[in-house]
């Protein structure tokens, strides 16, 4: 039987049967997200505190493989959605979730999101488990070759089954590094390596004196020496500047739904 995935790119793959090796459904799902112009962050091993319900034909969710941006590449399968010239609020949020939702369906699975919630799901968390991507002083998670230039923008809840490798252990590119210019790039010191002062960041970056920032991006950003060449471009940056500043709870856009909008600094950032 075949499903289209309504992803942008794919064409309609087969859904996953019962016939089908683990190891061959990972791969085509593996191809399939490489379609759409997503990159795959890793995969780790499900987990009972992590609260996931089972998947739509009653299976147990045995692994998340985490989705997102990699580098500057995934942005133009952004920009040339739909989404992205409609005029309607969260283009990146309802891209992600038509493209990942897609794969979802199309293969069976459960697809989860950093923008839902609450209870919001714990990405960062579970990016932890990688042992490949880790907390950054300013608060983004850093990739050991991609540095600050990736974001979490979905995952996909795997069936039992499908084994997930052991991570190879890294060390945090934080832990060498000695001078940690993110630290004191930004010119109002909102970071202290401890917090993040969101409020005087926002202040800045809507005033006369936070053009340099809204165009070219975060200064503390900018600084990490890790992964430049995965550097967003000029319109993926300012693009998600101006997300960040619109977004809830921090920015200046209304809140969408009942409750303020918490968000993940991975998610527009």
């Amino acid at each position: 039987m075949t499903r289209s995935s309504e992803t942008d790119g794919t064409r309609p793959v087969a859904a996953a049967n019962d016939d089908e090796s683990p190891s061959l459904l990972f791969a085509r799902i593996e191809a399939a997200v490489a379609a759409t112009g997503l990159a795959c962050h890793g995969l780790v091993a499900a987990r009972p505190e992590d609260g996931l319900p089972t998947l739509p034909d009653g299976r147990r969710i045995g692994g998340l493989l985490l989705l997102g941006w990699r580098g500057g590449s995934s942005w133009e399968a952004f920009a040339g959605s739909p989404e992205h010239h409609d005029g309607r609020p969260d283009p990146l949020d309802r891209w992600s979730r038509r493209v990942i939702g897609g794969l979802a369906e199309a293969f069976g699975l459960f697809a989860f999101f950093p923008f839902d919630g609450p209870p919001w799901w714990p990405f960062q968390r579970w990016a932890a488990r990688t042992a490949t991507i880790f907390p950054s002083p300013i608060g983004l998670d850093i990739d050991g070759e991609v540095g600050l230039w990736h974001a979490h923008r979905g995952a996909l809840g795997l069936p039992e089954g499908i084994t997930v490798p052991a991570a190879r252990p890294t060390t945090s590119p934080c832990a060498v590094c000695g001078d940690r210019p993110c630290l004191s790039a930004c010119p109002i010191g909102a970071f202290d390596g401890r917090s993040y002062d969101a409020e005087r960041c926002l202040a800045r970056l809507t005033g006369q004196d936070g053009e340099a920032c809204r165009r070219e991006g975060c200064r503390a950003r900018l600084a990490c020496p890790v992964g430049r060449d995965g550097r967003y471009g000029g319109e993926q940056i300012r693009f998600l500047m101006d997300a960040w500043i619109r977004t809830p709870p921090f920015g200046l856009g209304p809140a969408r739904g009942a409750a303020p909008k918490k968000t993940d600094p991975e998610e527009t950032r």
